[in-house]
């Protein structure tokens, strides 16, 4: 039965994804505040649906720690799909580091171009960590905040990666603040995986961490330490690695 739910849920997630790009691509007169709207109530609509048909719900701590003036860097763990509708729901706007081919794909593709992302060639080095600093700070004077997964692809439950260094490297040249966020929606969710467990995902919002003049290895490291330590408390794939 939890089979056939994940079915359903994911074909009203690809329907419903194609109609709200249509819908954003109709939104982009109206600016850059009204896609943002557009895309919240997507995510809502999209978990909701999760809620109701896989029994997959979710609940956040440390929304304290989100600090509320400026624009700043959220640094998340990747481990499914479901963050990157959750953040639109979290988190102030962002604009979000993406791989470029996301761009190409008819109307969604279009539609998140709206969305003033920093779509970047990942096999392009240090073209790629410029693209994201020089972007990245016309973002941040803009107001949006900037969203990273700095292991930079999805990642199975109980496994990191190194973290690139283009957030940290912005964050240090800004001033802007890196905000960590743990999850374990891996735990419900796997990249790439059909099925969708029920339960309450966690999602753990860390303190921010000062920048300023700082040096980005340093900084990359206390966000890893910290994200990978609340990872093992809240991931039970973290005790019992695949």
């Amino acid at each position: 039965m939890q089979w056939l739910r994940s079915l359903l849920f994911t074909a009203l997630l690809f329907l419903g994804t194609f109609v709200f790009a249509v819908i954003v691509l109709a939104t982009v007169p109206f600016g850059l505040a009204a896609l943002h709207a557009q895309s919240r109530r997507w995510a809502r609509t999209q978990l909701w649906w999760l809620k109701v048909l896989c029994r997959l719900d979710y609940v956040v701590e440390g929304l304290e720690n989100i600090p509320r003036e400026g624009a700043h860097i959220s640094y998340w763990k990747h481990a499914s799909a479901w963050e990157t509708m959750a953040q639109m729901l979290i988190f102030p706007p962002q604009s979000w580091v993406l791989k470029r081919e996301i761009i190409w794909i008819p109307l969604i593709g279009w539609a998140t171009h709206f969305l003033r992302p920093i779509a970047i060639n990942r096999s392009a080095g240090h073209r790629a960590v410029n693209q994201v600093v020089e972007q990245g700070k016309e973002r941040l004077a803009e107001g949006l905040w900037i969203l990273l997964f700095p292991e930079g692809t999805r990642v199975l439950p109980g496994q990191t990666r190194k973290y690139g260094l283009s957030g940290a490297l912005l964050a240090s040249q800004t001033g802007a603040k890196l905000v960590p966020v743990a999850h374990n929606a891996g735990d419900f969710w796997q990249r790439r995986g059909l099925l969708k467990k029920p339960g309450t995902i966690r999602v753990v919002i860390g303190p921010p961490i000062e920048t300023l003049g700082r040096e980005p290895r340093a900084l990359n490291a206390e966000a890893q330490a910290w994200v990978e330590a609340k990872m093992a408390e809240i991931s039970s794939a973290y005790c019992n690695p695949p």
